[in-house]
């Protein structure tokens, strides 16, 4: 019965993705030949085909490649794949929990090969097709060796120390083991630029210049400080363009990509590093960071209760009462749940960049240099700019470009 529920959940998530992919294809052919006003004032004809040939295709790919993950995980759960995977695993070793910790890799690693070439073909065939694709197959492949590489390096030691709480603390292994998770993210976010990004990509000190003396001279009057600006060298893999900032207090870093650099005029990337300054005033990290840690303390409150019960390990062919086994299953199904309230979670979001808008627009004296630079980004990116309210409801935590020149605009 429990299996039977959770690939109903599985297939009602699957059902709703299909149907709002296929509103948003409805939404965007409505508007093909013709856009509306708001978007032709920002988009020229060509590029607006483009985008709308660009969100078509992605819309494409996104369904078949949601049906095979869906079909993949179906196949995996209703199958004895995953048990027999643990009943190898653990008879490396009668004691201990480092053979539960690779068990939960493992399985991990294998469930993602099947959806390889569908990420190769997203990048190579789609993104190529579009000009985004910088990247090359070596350049791929490499990506992938270090990624599963920092799998196991990370992931290993931090699985196999939550798995070893409920032998230390007993029952309320799941406060502790919440505390080390969240505890190990904060370090990440000063560690990340440090240790893993240049991984990847080359960060380099932004040079002496104007742009430089802008983004200093904001960062001063704006009380934002930070330790670094740096440039990253995002084009060796996309044409996509971002800028972020990344740690806390003194480790704080301002990250552009290269992209972004080149793109946009100094005024204008002074106008996008004031947004994401906006995000730091308002208070929006720390609210961000408190909430996760709240659905964090939920989630692990819910696998020790799913580990405890009688019921949820046998349903999918596992001994109960085994953490392993728990862990690996809530991380499977909890997306069929979160799913349902990814909206909400996306309405948060959206206020808050509202208020990093208006924070960018009273930092620069106007709208126009954040609007000059959003609709170079959009032009750029091939940003869908007719989104069907209910697609972009459960999956943009951005309000379209319209809206947010309208609140730009109406509040100037």
């Amino acid at each position: 019965m429990v299996l039977i529920v959770v690939l109903g959940l599985l297939v009602a998530k699957l059902l709703a993705e299909l149907i709002l992919a296929a509103l948003n294809r409805a939404e965007v052919r409505r508007h093909a030949e013709q856009a509306p006003a708001a978007v032709a004032a920002i988009m020229d004809a060509e590029t607006y085909r483009k985008s709308v040939d660009y969100t078509l295709a992605k819309n494409r790919f996104g369904v078949w490649s949601m049906i095979f993950d869906t079909g993949v995980l179906l196949l995996a759960l209703s199958s004895l794949v995953l048990p027999l995977i643990y009943g190898q695993v653990a008879i490396w070793s009668e004691t201990g929990n480092w053979d539960d910790a690779l068990f939960i890799l493992f399985a991990g690693v294998l469930l993602s090969i099947p959806g390889l070439p569908f990420d190769w073909w997203g990048q190579f065939r789609l993104e190529q097709r579009f000009g985004f694709n910088k990247s090359t197959p070596g350049l791929w492949i490499s990506d992938k060796f270090k990624g599963l590489a920092l799998t196991f390096v990370i992931g290993f030691p931090l699985l196999w120390a939550l798995l070893s709480l409920i032998d230390w603390v007993g029952g309320t292994w799941w406060i502790w083991a919440f505390g080390l998770m969240f505890g190990f993210q904060l370090l990440m976010l000063v560690l990340y630029p440090k240790l893993i990004l240049p991984l990847f990509n080359k960060l380099t000190p932004l040079p002496e210049g104007e742009l430089r003396t802008r983004l200093l001279a904001l960062s001063e009057r704006t009380g934002f400080k930070a330790s670094a600006i740096e440039v990253m060298d995002g084009s060796k893999r996309s044409g996509h363009s971002n800028a972020f900032f990344t740690g806390f207090g003194r480790f704080r870093r301002i990250v552009l990509f290269d992209t972004l650099i080149a793109q946009l005029e100094p005024a204008e990337l002074e106008a996008v590093l004031a947004h994401e300054v906006g995000h730091y005033r308002r208070g929006h990290i720390p609210k961000t960071i408190a909430l996760s840690a709240a659905i964090m303390l939920g989630a692990f409150a819910v696998i020790a209760w799913l580990a405890r019960s009688d019921w949820f390990n046998p349903a999918f062919g596992f001994p109960p009462h085994e953490l392993a086994p728990s862990f690996l299953l809530f991380g499977l199904l909890s997306g069929a749940v979160m799913f349902w309230f990814s909206p909400l979670g996306n309405l948060l979001s959206r206020k808050h960049e509202y208020e990093a808008d208006a924070f960018a627009r009273d930092a620069m004296g106007g709208p126009e240099p954040l609007v000059s630079a959003l609709r170079k980004m959009s032009r750029k990116n091939l940003s869908n700019l007719t989104p069907h309210p209910w697609f972009s409801g459960f999956y943009y935590s951005h309000p379209t470009l319209v809206e947010r020149e309208t609140a730009l605009t109406k509040a100037a």
